[in-house]
């Protein structure tokens, strides 16, 4: 647990985030409910995971979950029909068609009713348990060294990410990433926009926590030429002193 806590904090370094990554952890069992965290009540899943991305440990269960897209998808309770028909989006200026919000819903990741009993937010960085999933929601640009460090462990196999621009926390970062055991990444949604304070230039990624060891050493990696090569703009500079000097080079990347 320890190594795994220092891991994380690593992370947070090297990347320089400005929250904790989080772990989510499925808990389909009463006796397998911490001592540790603080149940919330009226709270959507993304508000809960805003809550432990600022250090909180957190339990949401089908009492206190307060988003319906939300509790449908953990099972925790089914989705009303206005929204399973897509006159609920319309209704909020999302689409224009009801056609398109139905779409949208049908095409949504969801656990089976009944099964889940709580949903347990925590940093990485202060965890007692291993997690089921790791959800980091940050600037882009630092969620962008967490997809290459996704592609390197793979490979170098393209990402193929999932998203509706609907339910970005609770089943892009969350439940896409459990359900089908891979990495998973939004561009954020209208719901997490609204109820958070996630800010304009960041986003949400999710990944299962049995790969956090090697995103987290591929980092590493990562940190010893490619980040702080890029994060200086070397190549920026470059062309400023070029047109500064009225002086026209090749560059190396286009030989």
């Amino acid at each position: 647990m320890e190594q795994m806590k220092a891991k994380a904090k690593n992370v947070k370094e090297i990347l320089g985030l400005n929250t904790f990554p989080v772990g989510v952890r499925f808990i389909f069992n009463e006796g397998q409910m911490p001592k540790d965290a603080r149940k919330v009540e009226h709270h959507r899943y993304c508000q809960a995971l805003m809550k432990a991305r600022h250090g909180d440990h957190v339990l949401l269960d089908a009492d206190g979950i307060a988003c319906p897209a939300a509790a449908a998808a953990f099972g925790f309770k089914p989705l009303p029909e206005g929204l399973k028909t897509g006159k609920g989006l319309v209704g909020f200026g999302i689409v224009n068609e009801e056609a398109t919000g139905k779409a949208m819903f049908e095409g949504m990741a969801t656990l089976p009713q009944g099964k889940l009993k709580s949903l347990h937010l925590f940093p990485l960085e202060t965890a007692e348990i291993e997690p089921d999933i790791v959800v980091v929601e940050d600037e882009t640009e630092k969620l962008m060294w967490i997809a290459l460090a996704n592609l390197n462990i793979n490979g170098g196999q393209r990402i193929d990410s999932s998203t509706a621009i609907l339910q970005a926390t609770c089943v892009d970062a969350t439940t896409i990433p459990y359900l089908e055991q891979k990495f998973n990444m939004s561009m954020g949604c209208y719901g997490c926009r609204d109820a958070t304070d996630i800010q304009p230039n960041e986003t949400v990624l999710g990944f299962p926590f049995k790969d956090f060891d090697a995103i987290a050493e591929n980092l590493e990696f990562l940190n010893q030429k490619a980040i702080p090569n890029s994060r200086g703009k070397n190549a920026l500079a470059m062309l400023k002193r070029k047109e500064a000097a009225g002086i026209s080079k090749t560059d190396p990347f286009q030989e």
